[in-house]
């Protein structure tokens, strides 16, 4: 293997156990303890379109339970060629017969030999784009189970890091993934002010998430953001453009669960906005894509979109279809999505579809005339740390406030007593002391 480079040498480990891209990816993620490794990145190693660092050469010799200096020497021969063919391509060629024409060749060559060394000039290696990479996989999963406040500084200063990186020199494939972060954290960044219920800077992040997106033709992310901005219009009560957003989405082919996550917010939305017909049909869809689903999700977390958070989207649309037949598949939906998210890992439990799938479950009893059931489901929502609901939550327990007020409880004491607490609870997440008064920019 003296003469091997990374690239054959990782594709010879790989095949001599019958092994794919993403089996090797898998097998490195369960080494490293995260979803950060995708099939398609061990592609890039196999095709020395980037060369693995230290620390990732560190798991894949564990991986392939090889020595780690045969790794090292492997990427010493790839970096050997690399650097003969750059000397190549920058030494201009000296003229063989004289000329009158010489002196002009020589400036003329200069200058491409300028630009040569211009090119080489680059302020981010594979080394600082990979672990920009693991560093927004770790934000993305973190993110659904972590309080908000502890993470957006980070989201900032990370965003305005890759902004800076891309208005400096990269070879083209590091701007393109350096393009793909930026996107990202955009994304994280549109999320944090939709939490907070900054619809107008959600926006601004998310057309900014799509600009970077389009820059290099990701479809993953064009479809991902469109979800997004599908959330801003729903929760501004724009439901017939938030049902729009999402079919849109819906046309870019991109893997993974964002099919699934597409048809869920355009249900939720035709549901609400009374398109009782559309949002079922939507809802199938949904199913369906869960199904057929192609590939795994390439970052995990707020990118993903587990089985879990698909059944409570489910259960708020059915409430929205309204019919007692609707309502106790919304109960149901409901249950499933706590039940999956109570047996995930504690950094894979959204609290916040927690929130929500508990107050669908609590106005589900409520619509079946159950107040006991419906106080019962309202306890794990209103004994939790107010700091930690989104601006979704609260407007979702104000709703609920408001309907048992309703006539049809006849000023029962219980509702009284349930709608108080709601009131308050309400009240106390929504003041600024909840939250940060900085809102992320």
């Amino acid at each position: 293997m003296g003469d091997t480079g990374i690239g054959a040498l990782l594709i010879r480990l790989r095949t001599g156990r019958g092994w794919t891209q993403q089996r090797v990816a898998d097998e490195y993620n369960a080494l490293e303890g995260r979803a950060a490794k995708t099939g398609k990145e061990i592609g890039r190693y196999e095709r020395e379109a980037r060369i693995p660092v230290p620390y990732t050469r560190r798991y894949l010799a564990q991986v392939f339970g090889v020595d780690i200096g045969v790794l090292d020497r492997a990427v010493a021969v790839s970096k050997g060629r690399q650097g003969g063919d750059k000397a190549a391509e920058t030494v201009p060629a000296r003229p063989v017969v004289p000329s009158r024409s010489g002196p002009m060749s020589a400036a003329d060559a200069a200058m491409s030999a300028d630009f040569a060394r211009f090119i080489a000039q680059r302020n981010a290696d594979e080394f600082v784009v990979e672990q920009l990479e693991a560093d927004v996989a770790r934000l993305a999963r973190a993110y659904v189970s972590h309080p908000l406040m502890e993470l957006y500084i980070e989201i900032k200063r990370l965003r305005d890091g890759a902004f800076e990186l891309l208005r400096g020199r990269q070879h083209p494939r590091q701007t393109a993934d350096l393009y793909v972060a930026a996107s990202r954290l955009c994304g994280l960044s549109a999320h944090v002010c939709l939490d907070l219920g900054d619809y107008d800077s959600a926006a601004t992040h998310a057309r900014t998430a799509r600009a970077c997106a389009e820059a290099v033709g990701h479809e993953g992310m064009l479809a991902w953001v469109r979800a997004v901005e599908s959330l801003i219009a729903y929760w501004t009560g724009r439901y017939e453009q938030a049902a729009r957003l999402a079919q849109v989405g819906r046309h870019h082919r991109a893997p993974g669960s964002i099919g699934a996550r597409l048809a869920s917010l355009e249900a939720r939305a035709l549901a609400v906005a009374g398109d009782r017909v559309g949002a079922v049909a939507a809802l199938a869809d949904a199913e369906r894509s869960r199904e057929a689903m192609p590939g795994h999700d390439e970052v995990p977390g707020i990118f993903a979109f587990p089985a879990a958070k698909q059944f409570a989207y489910a259960g708020t649309s059915h409430l929205a279809v309204g019919g007692r037949e609707h309502v106790q598949q919304a109960i149901v939906s409901a249950d499933s999505a706590i039940r999956l998210y109570r047996s995930a890992e504690d950094d894979d439990q959204s609290v916040g579809d927690l929130f929500a799938a508990h107050v669908d479950l609590a106005r589900g009893h409520l619509l079946l005339g159950d107040l006991d059931g419906t106080e019962a489901m309202l306890g794990f929502v209103l004994e939790s740390p107010p700091e930690r609901m989104s601006a979704s939550i609260v407007r979702r327990l104000t709703a609920l406030g408001r309907e048992l007020g309703g006539p049809q409880y006849g000023g029962a004491a219980q509702a009284a007593h349930l709608r108080e607490r709601l009131q308050h609870t309400a009240v106390l997440a929504a003041s600024p002391a909840a939250h940060s008064p900085e809102l992320p920019t």
